[in-house]
């Protein structure tokens, strides 16, 4: 059975929280990566950074919605919801733009995992931890050669 072991991108390009947005993506392009494991000067992973992320901060703006009732006004959506979305649009830096909720696996998970860890959760790239120390990445790429070499 084909383990993440076995398929991960070991010692993986990171960046920094204060990594410029656009230094980011040029490292990306040239070396053809989709995204980034994001890690403080102490090397803890903090986050991580998609081409998913750089492209949010060119959509169109979703304002809330607004509605009167009894001489009250809701606003549907949140307000937070909007302060984030004008946030990660202005970014400069990667820590304006980078999910925080990391959502990692082990190097001992299983292909059928990460397929449906991928799936279920509309996540496209995984880092790799042993022992809460970052040692590789997996993203949707790996898995499709994997599950094609397996066939």
């Amino acid at each position: 059975m084909t383990k993440v072991k076995d398929i991960m991108t070991e010692d993986p390009m990171t960046v920094s929280p204060t990594t410029s947005v656009r230094d980011l993506a040029v490292s990306l392009i040239e070396k053809n990566y989709t995204g980034a494991p994001v890690v403080d000067e102490d090397g803890t992973l903090v986050g991580v950074v998609t081409e998913s992320d750089l492209i949010y901060q060119h959509k169109n703006l979703h304002l809330p919605t607004v509605i009167t009732l009894f001489d009250s006004v809701l606003t549907l959506g949140g307000s937070h919801e909007l302060e984030t979305q004008i946030k990660k649009m202005l970014g400069s830096e990667v820590a304006d733009i980078m999910t925080k909720e990391i959502l990692s696996i082990d190097e001992e998970t299983s292909l059928d995992d990460v397929a449906t860890i991928m799936s279920e959760k509309g996540k496209h790239y995984l880092p790799v931890m042993r022992a809460e120390k970052l040692v590789g990445v997996v993203d949707r790429s790996d898995v499709v050669r994997a599950i094609i070499k397996d066939s």
